[in-house]
């Protein structure tokens, strides 16, 4: 089996065949070679295995991530929008500064996901109507005030940039394949977990609360209670790579610590659970 010829005739088809496998030149040689190693029977296994990584992610799973992650920012930018502009939330000051620099930024996420996915030939989701009480539609949830009581504000900000960190960690996977698109996902998720921080440190100087950290210890709300437990659920993980980092060559890692050196990922599935009571 010629292996180069079976590519040469491919690229005739497939103009971008080249582009799609570049980045595993490597895996492209250790094929021309594989004849003389393995046996004859062997080598369609391998090369399927190589075309799937080639053409198994379509630019339409693509598309389907990103429309789930527009949806995500449509939420906090519309909350953070929402709250900027409710009157006597914020305290002025670093405070207001702080919430109109996080608005900016996740109306940037919208515009960004939306001019993505239009670039890749889909049409991106509407808006839903959102009730930032949780109350799914009724206005009435356990968070009804928000826009009134800043504490209880800063509470579901947190939530939702937790929340958001961990999405964007278990969709990041499903972007491999797209160098581009990857790395515009990461730059967000990195933006995130700054404002998960941030709003973390806000709330911990609001409370007065030495125990708020700008990170998760375990699966800790930070005070906020059952209302939002699912989205700390599974961050109480000390074991990465199946290596357990309690003590870790010696040392004296806690339980505490470990859990908080990662953030864990949170599947599609999971997350839309944790945002249904704000969709309408």
């Amino acid at each position: 089996m010629n292996i180069e010829h079976i590519i040469t005739n491919l690229e005739q088809q497939d103009p971008e065949l080249h582009e799609r496998l570049s980045n595993r030149r490597s895996a492209i040689k250790g094929l021309a070679g594989i004849g003389g190693k393995l046996a004859l029977a062997a080598i369609p296994f391998a090369l399927g295995s190589l075309f799937k990584k080639a053409y198994g992610q379509s630019t339409g799973a693509i598309v389907e991530v990103l429309q789930f992650a527009l949806t995500l920012e449509y939420l906090e930018a519309e909350f953070y929008t929402l709250g900027a502009a409710a009157p006597g939330l914020v305290p002025a000051g670093p405070p207001t500064g702080a919430i109109a620099t996080i608005r900016d930024h996740e109306n940037a996420h919208v515009t960004l996901l939306k001019n993505t996915i239009t670039t890749l030939g889909a049409t991106p989701v509407a808006k839903p109507v959102f009730d930032f009480t949780a109350g799914n539609g009724s206005g009435n949830g356990p968070f009804k005030g928000v826009f009134s009581n800043y504490p209880l504000f800063l509470a579901v900000a947190q939530t939702f940039e937790d929340t958001g960190v961990r999405a964007y960690k278990g969709q990041a996977g499903a972007l491999i394949s797209s160098n581009e698109v990857l790395t515009a996902a990461l730059k967000i998720h990195s933006a995130e977990a700054r404002h998960a921080a941030h709003i973390r440190y806000m709330r911990r100087n609001l409370l007065s609360n030495t125990a708020i950290k700008p990170w998760i210890t375990g699966k800790d709300t930070a005070g906020i209670g059952d209302a939002v437990q699912a989205s700390y659920n599974g961050e109480d993980l000390t074991t990465q790579a199946e290596i357990n980092i309690i003590g870790i060559n010696g040392t004296g890692v806690s339980a505490a610590a470990a859990s908080e050196a990662f953030d864990e990922p949170l599947d599609k599935a999971a997350v839309l659970a944790i945002v249904d009571p704000f969709i309408v």
